[in-house]
């Protein structure tokens, strides 16, 4: 359920969560755990991409390999900016959870390697391919 605050008549939830930038996005799980932040303004495609791993790293963090395996691909698919290439990474890791196959990170690093070649996610994977 979404909840929206402003900082002037909430101060102590700002300083709860840490808020120090406006606006700040919290996607928390039902059991009020944070499990992915937004700082500050979006364009539209690449805010609705970062709610989609925030949902996604709900679904991870409770181990719904499957469920958070399909957003991460979705976010990946639509080549949202900044997010694209961690949506590989975590869908590969979604996927490794799953099945125990560890080809499918070498196939990922791979793949992170063609698409995003200068990206901190292909650094991540480097130790994946063979």
């Amino acid at each position: 359920m979404p909840v929206e605050a402003h900082i002037k008549e909430h101060p102590a939830w700002f300083k709860r969560f840490e808020a120090v930038w406006t606006p700040t996005i919290l996607i928390v799980d039902s059991q009020g755990e944070e499990r992915y932040r937004i700082e500050g303004y979006l364009p539209a495609s690449w805010f609705r991409a970062r709610l989609k791993m925030g949902i996604a790293r709900v679904a991870f963090m409770h181990k719904k390999w499957s469920e958070a395996e399909k957003i991460y691909a979705d976010v990946a698919q639509s080549d949202a900016g900044s997010v694209a290439a961690e949506a590989i990474y975590w869908r590969v890791v979604c996927q490794y959870k799953t099945t125990n196959d560890h080809t499918v990170l070498g196939q990922a690093a791979h793949e992170l390697s063609e698409r995003y070649p200068r990206s901190e996610w292909k650094l991540k994977s480097d130790p994946w391919a063979h």
